[in-house]
């Protein structure tokens, strides 16, 4: 039996990241920098400190009380500088990590305090991650795509929905709903979710995190969601017997049958609760009976992750060999929200050349 990949050779793969929070992802130094600048009071100013900080705050078992971290990372990107240097060290880390495509998600509407504009706030989140891709040659090193994300708790999307089809041609790829699941349920925005079906534009619902199948149920059969953030609950619809075979109910069939991405992030669900651990995360069994699952890191600074890290855990748990991370890997890229034909280039000519070569070696 080959040897399992270990997390430096993971780091080199080329993959693939669709669930990823812009404002989940500071590198603890910049926060401060950024805190420092503005005024706004930290829980330390010590970067390794205010690192443990994000992580423990995260492992409360509670998605309410995790959103509340974003309280300093939000306060902290404000102005135009402040984003653009956010979403330039976001790609810069994220193509460290070896992803060659990625799609970042952040809620414009919560970065207007000082006096930015919704436009002004994509403009320069999108400067960011021009600036971020590109590598010392000037070549680009990673490709992001970027979703706007409106509230569920707030009554602006509609709004967010409509600057995300404006700015679709200039590196906008789609559409989210975020926030507490339990008393916003997707149909609140059903408004939304119309206008950019009739716009042929794509968008994914976080969905089947903090609440179950009905959140599901309303996010793709309402709402008509090309994608799942994290849908792991998807799992309360399959039973399993004793002698291990599973028997899906008429939702999580539909899943399956219908090829619905689900953009599971392992380890922010166990700091959540929405999963008792990743050996029982439901990503597992989901795996083994062949959903579209992906791979994500959700909030990197709150989990203190990288999707290397979320794919060594998922090594270790499970015994993924390449095939299964590469498996993963092209799920992800055939669920981008890009245009066919540049899809199948990243896999054909990226991916799948970058995991023969890891094979090859392995």
């Amino acid at each position: 039996m080959s040897r399992l990949p270990s997390l430096e050779e993971i780091r080199k793969a080329p993959k693939v990241l669709l669930h990823d929070h812009l404002d989940g992802g500071l590198r603890p130094a910049t926060i401060i920098d950024l805190a420092r600048e503005n005024g706004h009071e930290l829980p330390s100013y010590d970067p390794d400190g205010l690192g443990e900080w994000f992580r423990d705050a995260s492992d409360s078992g509670s998605l309410e009380r995790y959103l509340e971290t974003f309280a300093h990372t939000v306060g902290v990107m404000q102005t135009r500088e402040a984003l653009v240097r956010v979403a330039a060290e976001c790609a810069e880390d994220l193509a460290d990590d070896g992803v060659v495509y990625a799609e970042v998600r952040f809620a414009p509407e919560q970065h207007t305090s000082a006096g930015l504009t919704l436009d002004q706030v994509v403009e320069a989140v999108l400067e960011g991650f021009r600036q971020g891709s590109a590598g010392p040659d000037g070549e680009p090193r990673i490709r992001v795509g970027t979703l706007l994300t409106a509230m569920r708790h707030q009554a602006r999307s509609m709004e967010i929905a409509e600057l995300s089809v404006r700015y679709r041609d200039l590196g906008v790829v789609g559409f989210d709903i975020a926030g507490a699941e339990a008393g916003y349920p997707p149909t609140r925005h059903l408004d939304a979710f119309e206008y950019l079906q009739r716009e042929n534009a794509h968008f994914t619902i976080h969905a089947g995190e903090g609440f179950g199948l009905p959140s599901i149920w309303q996010a793709i059969q309402w709402c008509g969601a090309d994608r799942l953030g994290h849908g792991v609950r998807i799992i309360d619809d399959i039973a399993v017997s004793g002698d291990g075979e599973a028997k899906l109910g008429r939702l999580a069939a539909y899943v399956r049958d219908k090829r619905i991405p689900l953009e599971m992030c392992p380890t922010s669900n166990v700091q959540t609760g929405a999963a008792p651990s990743i050996a029982g995360h439901p990503i597992g069994l989901l795996r083994r009976l062949y959903f579209r699952v992906t791979v994500n890191t959700d909030n990197r600074l709150m989990s203190r992750t990288s999707l290397s890290g979320e794919f060594a855990a998922l090594v270790e748990a499970f015994g993924y060999d390449w095939d299964d991370l590469q498996w993963f890997t092209v799920n992800a890229m055939k669920s981008a929200f890009i245009p066919f034909d540049e899809r199948l280039s990243l896999i054909n000519g990226l991916i799948k050349p970058g995991f023969a070569q890891l094979k090859w070696h392995a």
